[in-house]
């Protein structure tokens, strides 16, 4: 009869202790990413890039090229330098990219995301739990991108790059305002 409540005891200790907890943000950080948005004067960096994972790709994590902690959907861009700003109208960027081109690059090519000039069909809507998604398209010197940005109260993004000449990546990061 012991082992009874006992056993009855620890289920409803189990139960009621393993509520799921929804991450509640502060009405100052909500309303801080509020006009972080309207302002369209910002700049992410990205902490990590999560290629989409091909053969190639795990064949280069198998030969010991990349650095340690990262894996072939998860690179560490720590101590990189790389950037998407938005200014009003306007896109620069210089994403490091790791993984498969569909057609050659141009002489002298970095192999980077770089991005300089319009944003062409921006759009901004207000997702789920007070995240924002962006939309827009923008050009290189010889490519075509969609780009998708999730940003959170919290400035935390996910940036989402679609080209017409490479496999699809992502990255993540934070966002910081910049002064307009």
């Amino acid at each position: 009869m012991k082992n009874y409540w006992l056993v009855i005891c620890a289920f409803l200790v189990l139960t009621f202790s393993c509520k799921s907890s929804k991450s509640k943000f502060t009405d100052a950080e909500i309303n801080a990413l509020e006009t972080l948005i309207e302002s369209k004067h910002f700049t992410i960096e990205s902490d990590w890039a999560n290629p989409q994972v091909t053969y190639a790709m795990q064949q280069v994590l198998n030969s010991g090229l990349m650095q340690r902690g990262s894996s072939p959907n998860a690179i560490s861009l720590i101590g990189n330098p790389n950037h998407l700003t938005i200014k009003n109208d306007s896109v620069t960027s210089y994403l490091p990219y790791f993984g498969e081109r569909q057609m050659g690059a141009a002489y002298g090519d970095s192999g980077a995301i770089e991005l300089q000039g319009l944003i062409e069909n921006y759009e901004v809507s207000k997702g789920k739990r007070n995240r924002y998604v962006i939309k827009f398209d923008a050009k290189s010197k010889t490519e075509q991108f969609n780009v998708i940005i999730l940003i959170f109260p919290n400035l935390k993004s996910d940036l989402r790059i679609q080209s017409s000449s490479r496999f699809p990546i992502a990255y993540s990061g934070r966002v910081e305002a910049i002064n307009p």
